[in-house]
């Protein structure tokens, strides 16, 4: 059953009823476009780029995704009178695809004793693992309407049959906002680099281990004479030929590994021209021939690296492309973290640490919410000691954050 696009229902608590009194409402909007884009981006309360009308309508247009591939927009906004005043970006969700917080063991309980944990409801930017804001709010208003948005929410998922609510990879601030409404807690560790006040790279290794100080220069250098040259290209330094070869070689990492990439050549060169001051194409060219390359963005304090791909393995030229190369540009230019993405202990050895990320949970079932309230319990001692262990093995010889 889809859930209409107007939204509270006839049977809506007393609570909201009164909130209906006072000209506010509630709307599900099956698109972003159905939103206008300065409505949407006036309540933005930062730079962050993901959470931006034009990246999730480029998502949507290029069918990124869609009923086709388990995203399905159902974002939820909250009017006074016509005025939007809140939203939230939300998708029904059908499989786990995209979302890099892990909860198919989850999926797994409910089919073993006979219920249905698909169609879900996700809060979160799809495949983009990128903490930041995932709601926007007047900023007259200040999220005092978000307490509104999760009782519709929960109204919609006991009429409609959804499992649970996700909220993933929120920020601090959305974290206090929403975790007031009987959420479970999830963490788990990333590893970023931290700029302090670094005048360049060099400056940078000179704080690092010497064993790791002269690994990453060996890594390097091995690029650097192999003939690779890197170009960083911001969005309007960018050709349509540039967008090409990085497609050919985003999309030869998933024919090798059986998979479906996530983007596509469309979302590539709308995102190039309508967000051209936040998107840098990273290139690494071999005799004129593109060999690799990486999709970055960036706002006023972070570099986020997202996605790569290569036409074959060149030793280093990863560590190169997708970690050094990224520190070199935040020293360039002032940023204060790199957040290069998910996974990757070896990380640790290039000056990136561990760094805690959050994810929240509503689950309707009374059951198996206690289930996974004591699995989270246990698993966050475990994702703490895993963080302790590799934080001891710091590529830092003084431990500078």
């Amino acid at each position: 059953m889809e859930i209409p696009d107007n939204f509270p229902h006839p049977g809506m608590s007393k609570q909201t009823a009164e909130h209906e009194a006072q000209k506010l409402t509630v709307q599900i909007h099956h698109g972003i476009d159905e939103i206008p884009s300065e409505a949407w981006d006036g309540m933005l309360r930062n730079d962050y780029p993901f959470l931006k009308h034009r990246y999730l309508v480029a998502m949507e247009r290029h069918h990124c995704v869609g009923k086709e591939v388990g995203w399905i927009p159902r974002h939820i906004a909250l009017y006074e009178k016509s005025r939007l005043v809140a939203a939230m970006p939300l998708y029904e969700k059908h499989n786990s695809w995209g979302e890099f917080v892990f909860d198919h063991a989850w999926a797994d309980a409910y089919h073993r004793h006979g219920q249905q944990y698909y169609p879900k409801l996700v809060n979160a930017i799809p495949f983009t693992p990128a903490t930041g804001p995932r709601i926007i709010s007047d900023k007259e208003r200040n999220f005092k309407d978000v307490p509104i948005l999760l009782e519709v929410i929960n109204s919609i998922m006991d009429r409609y049959g959804y499992s649970s609510l996700h909220c993933l990879f929120p920020d601090q601030s959305d974290r206090e906002h929403l975790n007031t409404n009987n959420a479970l807690v999830r963490s788990d560790c990333h590893f970023q680099w931290h700029n302090h006040d670094y005048t360049s790279f060099d400056n940078f290794l000179d704080g690092l281990k010497s064993k790791k100080r002269k690994n990453i220069r060996q890594e390097r250098r091995k690029v650097s004479e192999a003939g690779f040259s890197i170009r960083w290209l911001a969005g309007h330094q960018t050709t349509r030929k540039d967008w090409h070869d990085f497609h050919e070689v985003y999309n030869r990492i998933y024919q090798r590994k059986h998979g479906k990439p996530a983007f596509n050549l469309g979302f590539f060169l709308e995102i190039a021209d309508t967000m051209s001051d936040q998107v840098i194409l990273a290139l690494a060219d071999h005799r004129q021939s593109v060999v690799a390359g990486a999709l970055l963005y960036r706002d006023e304090k972070t570099l986020y690296g997202r996605i790569w791909g290569t036409r074959h393995r060149v030793d280093s030229l990863h560590f190169e492309l997708c970690y050094y190369s990224g520190i070199d540009y935040c020293i360039r230019e002032g940023l204060a973290r790199f957040d290069p993405g998910v996974q990757g202990e070896h990380k640790i050895a290039r000056g990136f640490v561990p760094t805690r990320t959050h994810s929240l949970h509503w689950i309707a079932s009374q059951p198996f919410r206690q289930a996974i309230d004591d699995f989270l319990r246990r698993e966050h001692h475990g994702v703490q000691g895993y963080m302790d262990r590799v934080d001891s093995h710091t590529a830092y010889g003084v431990r500078t954050s």
